[in-house]
């Protein structure tokens, strides 16, 4: 989606074109920001701005909900061909925890969050959840402000300082910190380790199932 609005752009004004890149722009401006504040955030890391728009455009390039809507589109046809991968060793973890009579909760900035549980068959293990439908709903700032785990802290009824909060993103690495947890995991998906540890994480593991060994 951004590359095809950055070519557009391009074409339009003659400036070079200067891709998106997964490794560098998706970790630092999009990963588990809820989708207009990524699509906003790494528009004003190459200085453009768009026109707001409304949340019921269609998906399109000339704003910046028509361009979050275009990459849902795009994200839903994906699921739909593909489906999705399930990481089998972060599933036991969540099972393990659950046996021992702990409450779980996700937390991501996803408007698509059930359909992704659904589809990978884990709907069921989780007792509380907070997307971005439910930020949305509840006026809540997206991660690396800390009020959507807050929120699911409270969903569960636990105090954050007697809560764990796993997360690979270093956005949601900062909001875990900043929300007081007692616990902040990093996932090293992404090879950044250390960005995960400057922002907060108190244990980086590669795979959750580290944690069982």
């Amino acid at each position: 989606m951004f590359d095809d609005f950055l070519r557009r752009r391009a074409d339009a004004t003659s400036e070079p074109f200067q891709p998106f890149e997964i490794a560098t722009d998706y970790k630092q401006y999009v990963d588990g920001m809820l989708r207009q504040e990524g699509v906003r955030s790494f528009l004003a890391s190459r200085n453009i701005t768009l026109p707001e728009g409304d949340p019921a455009s269609p998906p399109g390039y000339d704003t910046l909900h028509g361009l979050g809507n275009m990459k849902n589109q795009l994200f839903n046809e994906v699921v739909r061909a593909e489906g999705v991968d399930v990481y089998d060793s972060s599933v036991e973890v969540v099972r393990r925890l659950r046996d021992l009579g702990l409450e779980t909760a996700v937390v991501t900035a996803s408007k698509n969050c059930g359909t992704i549980l659904r589809a990978a068959g884990i709907a069921d293990l989780f007792d509380a959840q907070v997307d971005g439908i439910v930020a949305a709903e509840l006026k809540l700032p997206g991660k690396p402000a800390p009020d959507t785990f807050l929120k699911a802290a409270e969903f569960l009824g636990v105090k954050p300082a007697r809560a764990v909060v796993v997360e690979d993103a270093i956005s949601g690495v900062a909001a875990g910190r900043a929300g007081g947890f007692g616990l902040v995991i990093g996932v090293d998906r992404k090879s950044h380790a250390d960005e995960l540890r400057e922002h907060g994480a108190d244990i980086v593991v590669e795979d959750l199932g580290e944690l069982l060994k």
